[in-house]
C-alpha cells in the first residue's frame, strides 16, 4: 500500500508545483514591465509623406505633408484652428493674405526663402508651408520631420507649462501601466513636459517629440515655466467719430431722389451721419450703379453731417458668392468704390449685403478685409450692416468685421417680415438679445444699433395666411386714427398692439412709436454703444427725434 501511494503523492506534488508555477507566473507577469514596442504608424495615423499634427498636445485627425524636405499644413485645418485670414481663391488659384495696410499674394509657383514652394496643391486640397503659416500666426512649433514617423507640435495657447527632469530612465508608454506598449525611452538627465498627472503615472511630452505615460517615480521635482509670445500681431487702426453716431439712411432710388435731401434732413435733430442708398451692384463682374451727387455731399457738409454712401447687393442679377469669390473682381469693385469716394468727397462707405448664403460668407468677409485697406489709408469710415445674430448668420463673421471695419451696425428690426408669420418688427427682447450677442464678438465702441421708423399692418385671411404692408410710423399712426384702432400696451414686447376686423380679414399691428422707440434708445445707452442708425428718413414724425438724438454724455 505504501509503495502504491508514492507515485500518487509524487503526481499530486507535481500538479501542485505546476499550479503554483502557473499562478506565480501569472502573479509576477502582472508586475513585469512589457517591452512590446508600440506601432508608431498606427499610433500617429500617418502614411508615407504624411506628418502627424498635434495642436496644444492633442493629436489631430488631419495630416500634414512632407514634400521636398519641407512640411506643409492643410489650409482648411489652418483656417479652422490657427488663422482664418489665409484665403484661397479657387477660381484664380491664388492665396491671398490681408494685412492692415497691404495684401500678400502667392500661387503654386511662389517660392519661399528656402527656394521651395510656399503652397502645395494636390487632389486632397491646398497645403501651406509651415514657415508661411508661422510668419503670420501667433504660434510656437516643435518639428520632428527627420524621423521615419514625422510629426509637428503646434501650440497657440500661452501661459504656464510644467517641466520635470528625468531622475531614472524608463519607458514611455501609450497608456499608464507597465503592460502598455512602449513608445520611446527616456534617459536620466533629460527633461519632459508634464501634461497631466495621475496617482502613479504622468502624461508627458518627451524631448524627442512623443506623448505618452511614464511612472511618476522616474521624474524629479516639477517646476513651472511661463511661456510668453513674441509674435507682433498686426494692428488694425480704426476710425471713430468723436461723438456718438446718429446715422439716418436716406433711400434714393433715382437721380431725382437726391433733391429730397433738404426736406428729409430738415425734419431731423441730432443727425451727424447720412447714408444715401446710392450704389447697387449690377452684375457679377464688379460693376455697380451710381446715383451719387456732389451737390448733395456739399449740402450735408455745410450742415456738419458726414456722408457714408451705401452699396447693396439687392439686384437679382447679382450672385454674391460668384462675385466675391474672384480676387480680380473684388479688386475691381474696390477700385471703383474708392474712385467714387475721391470723386464725391465721401466720408465713408456703408455695406448692406443681405440674403447671402453661407457659402458666400468667407468671400464677403475677405472683401471687407480688402476694402478696409484703402479706407484706412484715406481715412474713410467703413461700416457694415448685419442681421441680428442667429445661428444661421454666424458666417457673417462679426468678430472679424469688428477687427477690420470701423463700425458694425445691427439691423435691429425685421423680427417678423413680409412672407413670414405675423408679429412685431422689433420687440424689446429681440433687440436686446441682438445687442448682447453682437457684443460677445464686437467691442461696444464699434457697435451701432439700428432702429425701425416703420411698422407692419398684418392681414390674416380666412385661410389663416398672413400678409403685410410696411408703413412709416407717421403713416401708421394716421391709419390707427382713421380706423379708430384701440391700442394695448404689451410689457413683454415693449410695444402697443391693436387689431381690427375688416372685410379683408383680421388686421393686426404691433406699433412702433415714441414709447417703443424710447425703450430701444434706452438699450443703446445701457450698453454704451457707439450710436444709433435709423431706417429710414421720411418715415418718422418730427417729434421722434427728441428721443433718438444722442449726445457725448449719453
Amino acid at each position: 500500500m505504501k509503495r502504491k501511494s508514492v507515485p500518487v503523492i509524487t503526481a499530486l506534488g507535481l500538479i501542485l508545483l505546476i499550479i503554483a508555477i502557473f499562478f506565480g507566473y501569472r502573479f509576477l507577469d502582472r508586475f513585469i514591465p512589457s517591452k512590446e514596442p508600440a506601432d508608431l504608424s498606427e499610433l500617429l495615423g500617418v502614411k508615407e509623406n504624411q506628418v502627424a499634427l498635434y495642436l496644444n498636445e492633442n493629436l489631430e485627425e488631419e495630416k500634414g505633408l512632407y514634400l521636398q524636405g519641407q512640411t506643409y499644413l492643410p489650409l482648411d485645418w489652418v483656417n479652422k484652428t490657427l488663422n482664418e485670414r489665409f484665403y484661397w481663391d479657387v477660381n484664380e488659384k491664388l492665396l491671398v493674405y490681408t494685412l492692415p495696410d497691404s495684401i500678400v499674394y502667392a500661387d503654386h509657383a511662389t517660392m519661399g526663402s528656402s527656394g521651395k514652394p510656399l503652397i502645395w496643391v494636390n487632389e486632397d486640397g491646398i497645403y501651406l508651408s509651415m514657415g508661411l503659416v508661422a510668419n503670420y500666426t501667433d504660434i510656437r512649433m516643435s518639428i520632428y520631420d527627420q524621423d521615419l514617423h514625422k510629426r509637428i507640435f503646434i501650440n497657440n495657447i500661452w501661459g504656464d507649462e510644467e517641466k520635470a527632469a528625468v531622475v531614472k530612465e524608463g519607458s514611455v508608454r501609450i497608456k499608464g501601466g507597465v503592460k502598455s506598449p512602449v513608445i520611446t525611452e527616456i534617459t536620466a538627465g533629460s527633461q519632459v513636459t508634464i501634461l497631466e498627472s495621475m496617482e502613479k503615472w504622468d502624461k508627458i511630452r518627451t524631448q524627442d517629440g512623443f506623448i505618452g505615460y511614464i511612472e511618476r517615480r522616474r521624474l524629479g521635482t516639477v517646476t513651472s515655466q511661463t511661456l510668453e509670445s513674441r509674435f507682433e500681431a498686426p494692428i488694425y487702426k480704426s476710425i471713430s467719430m468723436e461723438e456718438p453716431v446718429c446715422l439716418a439712411w436716406h433711400q434714393v432710388t433715382s437721380p431725382e431722389g437726391n433733391a429730397s435731401f433738404d426736406k428729409v434732413i430738415g425734419n431731423t435733430k441730432g443727425v451727424n451721419v447720412i447714408s444715401p442708398t446710392w450704389y447697387e451692384l449690377t452684375d457679377n463682374e464688379g460693376n455697380f450703379r451710381s446715383l451719387a451727387d456732389r451737390n448733395y455731399v456739399e449740402k450735408a457738409h455745410e450742415k456738419g453731417i458726414k456722408v457714408w454712401a451705401l452699396i447693396n447687393n439687392f439686384s437679382s442679377d447679382v450672385n454674391t458668392e460668384i462675385l466675391m469669390s474672384k480676387t480680380s473682381v473684388r479688386r475691381k469693385l474696390i477700385e471703383g468704390l474708392m474712385a467714387e469716394v475721391e470723386r464725391y468727397n465721401l466720408d465713408g462707405l456703408n455695406l448692406d449685403f443681405e440674403g447671402i448664403k453661407e457659402e458666400a460668407g468667407v468671400h464677403y468677409v475677405q472683401f471687407i478685409r480688402e476694402l478696409s485697406i484703402p479706407c484706412r489709408e484715406k481715412g474713410i469710415v467703413l461700416s457694415v450692416d448685419n442681421y441680428v445674430p442667429t445661428a444661421g448668420t454666424q458666417f457673417y463673421n462679426r468678430r472679424e468685421q469688428g477687427i477690420v471695419a470701423d463700425y458694425v451696425i445691427i439691423m435691429g428690426y425685421d423680427e417678423h417680415y413680409a412672407g413670414g408669420d405675423a408679429g412685431s418688427v422689433a420687440s424689446i427682447d429681440y433687440v436686446e438679445n441682438g445687442i448682447k450677442n453682437t457684443l460677445d464678438q464686437v467691442p461696444k465702441e464699434k457697435v451701432i444699433n439700428a432702429i425701425p421708423f416703420y411698422t407692419r399692418v398684418w392681414t390674416e385671411g380666412e385661410d389663416g395666411k398672413a400678409t403685410s404692408s410696411a408703413l412709416g410710423i407717421e403713416m401708421a399712426q394716421k391709419w390707427i386714427d382713421e380706423n379708430q384702432v384701440e391700442l394695448y400696451w404689451q410689457e413683454e414686447l415693449g410695444q402697443y398692439y391693436g387689431e381690427l376686423q375688416s372685410e379683408e380679414g383680421l388686421k393686426k399691428v404691433w406699433m412702433e412709436e415714441e414709447r417703443s422707440i424710447g425703450l430701444k434708445m434706452d438699450l443703446i445707452k445701457k450698453y454704451e454703444l457707439a450710436g444709433v442708425a435709423c431706417w429710414k428718413l421720411g418715415f418718422e414724425p418730427s417729434g421722434l427725434w427728441d428721443l433718438v438724438r444722442l449726445d457725448k454724455n449719453q
